[in-house]
């Protein structure tokens, strides 16, 4: 079983005793890859109907379907990411964790 997790700095003088947190549970993981998988089927059908010549609003409208529920994949990666690993290191003031986070979100704002 692979769990993805996050590089969680403990405070400790035994680098032996640095644990890394899970922050995709399988439940998650289980929801992002089934997010993905319609996705990647609904990207599927508007290449069908670019081949058929159907209509460009119609194109449009489920391409912004497709960019709305890629959305939906990120906010939720985003929940999890924040209820393990950053909620962690604010109780813990690892402010280097903290700023990677921010960073992380930045950039995902910008494109947004």
């Amino acid at each position: 079983m692979s769990l993805a997790t996050c590089a969680g700095k403990r405070r400790s003088n035994d680098m032996a005793e640095a644990q890394t947190e899970i922050y995709l549970t399988e439940r998650l993981q289980t929801e992002l890859v089934n997010r993905l998988r319609r996705l990647e089927g609904h990207v599927r059908g508007i290449t069908e109907m670019i081949r058929r010549k159907e209509s460009c609003d119609d194109i449009l409208i489920q391409l912004s379907a497709v960019k709305s529920a890629l959305n939906q994949v990120i906010v939720h990666l985003l929940e999890g990411h924040m209820d393990s690993c950053v909620k962690q290191c604010v109780v813990e003031g690892d402010e280097e964790e903290i700023d990677r986070f921010k960073n992380s979100l930045a950039l995902i704002l910008k494109h947004f």
